[in-house]
């Protein structure tokens, strides 16, 4: 998530507020023909500690209620692929959701809850190709059907109606519209969910701890097309409609999903160690606003620190919105400068190892994200500016200790005030800490073998401080409870 601003020492403002190109239209790659088959899962990083066996095993996960959100996200299902065939109808902001679930039974239960909004009503739903009874109350879905621990079954759904935002626990304006399926006054959409709100367009464990794969089948009138995660594998026009396949090969939690409709163009770009990059924006506009045309530089520089980067590609969506979102491997942006300048791109690629490749398996580690690509977006900002690190540092010192006033430490913060600045400059100021205590060499290492060794998976504060303290064979605990948990800032000291 792109970072908020800070106006003065004692207020945040909750703002968010080259390779070779192609330039390609709205038509570039489509054709008359049936879509092909659906490619299976392709893994290209570490699967997670407990794969099951087949090409699904490396989006097991270990579910948990969330300790600062616990109304949302369900533990018993352990989503393992999403396949959403959904088509957006402009002219009666609908949407059409066809969607199949695979899933492993976290736990045995009398029923199988999902999270999905009231605002799409369920016409069926089907269990292992059997019709089955549900109760669609609130945010809350209800398959009446008993699971067993551990057991695999299919889940598909029909739905429909128009999605609207739910409201966001946070005093930042950039949330103010509310999260989830956003739908713009041309009937264009777009979708923002952090920490929650994938639920308003499709039935889903709404948790970070469950990461699935996912395959997109996006249906709109001609010329509009859709847009998500992953690689375009198919594009087809049939009837005056287009229908776009795409395919996240990697597994992603629900907050890092992104959909979004509308007349789109987009552009190719390629970074120096030959990841595949687009951008993708408005018609009628630049086909590289702002400064996206940097997307391939930072990709080199950030790769030049965490290692190789660790997906298939990479893009940029370009929407109507004011924030900046760290959606695996399409990055969501608003259209404002602040939202595609050069240093909000390098923070939501550095998020690309922090919180997507390895991601918080609970909201009160959000730090783990938000602090690094702070930290590794200052060390940037450093170069750019020609001043030494620290220098940056020391005035982010400055004002530290009156975010964590504000809003609370950054490994405890207030439910009510979620991503607000304590938990970007603070753990950023605590790396510089952990830099100068034990060394660039150490420290880098560090940076780079921690997302590589945990990749496609999940963790908290304790898996990350005790694997540091392997790695560097420190003891961290009370260092890493002073600049999460103090009240008071080390930062003052």
């Amino acid at each position: 998530m792109a970072l908020p601003r800070h106006r003065t020492r004692a207020a945040v403002i909750a703002l968010v507020g080259t390779g070779a190109l192609a330039a390609c239209g709205p038509d570039a790659g489509l054709r008359s023909a049936e879509p092909s088959p659906r490619p299976e899962p392709t893994v290209t990083s570490t699967p997670s500690a407990h794969p099951l066996p087949g090409p699904y095993g490396v989006a097991r996960n270990d579910l948990r209620e969330d300790s600062v959100y616990p109304a949302i996200g369900e533990p018993v299902v352990d989503a393992l692929h999403y396949d959403l065939d959904l088509t957006w109808v402009p002219d009666r902001d609908l949407l059409i959701g066809r969607e199949t679930i695979l899933f492993r039974a976290a736990a045995t239960s009398t029923t199988i809850p999902l999270d999905l909004s009231s605002e799409l009503e369920v016409a069926r739903v089907r269990l292992d190709g059997r019709p089955v009874d549900f109760e669609h109350t609130g945010t809350t879905l209800v398959i009446e059907q008993p699971v067993t621990a551990d057991d695999e079954h299919q889940l598909t759904l029909a739905y429909e109606g128009t999605p609207a935002p739910t409201p966001a626990p946070s005093e930042r304006s950039d949330f103010e519209q509310g999260l989830g399926w956003s739908i713009t006054d041309e009937h264009e959409t777009w979708t923002l969910q952090e920490p929650y709100g994938a639920f308003t367009w499709y039935a889903v464990n709404d948790h970070p701890s469950d990461k699935a794969l996912y395959d997109f089948a996006l249906t709109v009138d001609e010329p509009w097309s859709g847009v998500a995660n992953g690689q375009l594998v198919d594009t087809v026009r049939r009837a005056g409609s287009t229908t776009s396949h795409w395919h996240l090969a990697e597994p992603a939690a629900s907050y890092l999903v992104t959909v979004a409709f509308g007349d789109f163009q987009h552009t190719d770009l390629t970074s120096a160690s030959g990841v595949p990059l687009q951008v993708w924006t408005d018609v009628d506009g630049e086909a590289l606003p702002g400064e996206t045309a940097y997307l391939p530089e930072a990709v080199d520089w950030v790769e030049g620190i965490l290692g190789p980067y660790p997906f298939d590609s990479l893009g940029i969506l370009v929407v109507d919105n004011t924030s900046g979102m760290e959606t695996q491997t399409m990055i969501t942006l608003g259209d404002t400068a602040y939202s595609l300048s050069a240093a909000t791109i390098v923070h939501e690629v550095v998020h690309q190892w922090y919180g997507d490749t390895v991601t918080p398996d609970d909201w009160s580690d959000v730090w783990m994200n938000e602090g690094m690509a702070m930290y590794l977006q200052g060390v940037w900002e450093a170069e750019q500016e020609g001043t030494s690190v620290e220098e940056k540092m020391d005035g982010w010192a400055e004002f530290e200790p009156d975010l964590r006033a504000d809003a609370g430490p950054p490994g405890a913060y207030d439910p009510e005030k979620f991503g607000s600045s304590n938990v970007y400059y603070g753990p950023a100021l605590m790396w510089q800490s952990l830099r100068e205590r034990i060394g660039d060499d150490a420290f880098f290492e560090v940076l780079r073998e921690w997302p590589a060794a945990r990749a496609n998976g999940t963790a908290d504060r304790t898996d990350l401080r005790d694997w540091i303290e392997d790695t560097t064979g420190e003891e961290l605990s009370a260092f890493f409870d002073d600049w999460l948990l103090s009240e008071e800032s080390p930062a003052d000291d």
